[in-house]
C-alpha cells in the first residue's frame, strides 16, 4: 500500500511537472508573439514619425514661402507689376510697343 501511495505521488508529482512545463511554455509563447506584434508597431510608428517629420519640414518652406510672398506683395514693385499687367496702366508720357501677328 506504501508502495501505491509512493507511485501514485511520483504520478501527480510528474502530472504537476508537466502542466507546470506546459503554463511556461505557453506563457513563453504568448509574449513571443505579444512581442513580435509590439515591434512591427513600433516600427510602423518610427516610419509614420519619419514621414511627419518630412511633412513638417515640407510645411515649414511652403510657410516661408507664403511669408516671403506676402511681404513682396506689400512693396511698390509688387503694386507696379499687378498695375501694368493687370490694369494697363502707365505712367505718364509712358508709350507702350506691342509687337504684332
Amino acid at each position: 500500500m506504501a508502495e501505491n501511495r509512493s507511485s501514485r505521488r511520483n504520478r501527480q508529482n510528474r502530472l504537476s511537472m508537466i502542466l507546470a512545463v506546459l503554463v511556461v511554455a505557453i506563457l513563453f509563447v504568448a509574449v513571443y508573439i505579444n512581442g513580435s506584434s509590439m515591434r512591427k508597431e513600433l516600427e510602423e510608428n518610427q516610419d509614420r514619425i519619419v514621414r511627419l517629420k518630412q511633412e513638417i519640414e515640407e510645411e515649414e518652406l511652403r510657410s516661408k514661402s507664403i511669408e516671403e510672398y506676402r511681404a513682396y506683395t506689400e512693396t511698390d514693385q509688387f503694386i507696379e507689376q499687378i498695375a501694368r499687367e493687370k490694369l494697363g496702366l502707365l505712367y505718364e508720357g509712358e508709350t507702350i510697343f506691342r509687337e504684332s501677328d
